[in-house]
């Protein structure tokens, strides 16, 4: 199941995550440990930021396989 998020803060990253924009959520139980969340960035990179620059996102069932 792919795992996404919202940006609501990005005062230290302008340029690489957009406010209110949706986000793939990659696994990291190292950065999860650390209050980091792995997101392919506007890079089309995956990088680490702080877990309260995001919020998670429910996607209805008929999302999740997309």
């Amino acid at each position: 199941m792919m795992s996404v998020v919202i940006c609501i803060r990005n005062e230290d990253y302008p340029a690489s995550i957009e406010l209110r924009k949706v986000y793939r959520l990659l696994s990291d139980r190292s950065a999860d440990k650390s209050g980091l969340l792995r997101v392919i960035d506007e890079s089309g990179e995956d990088y680490l930021y702080p877990r309260k620059y995001f919020v998670p996102v429910k996607l209805p069932g008929c999302c999740t396989g997309v």
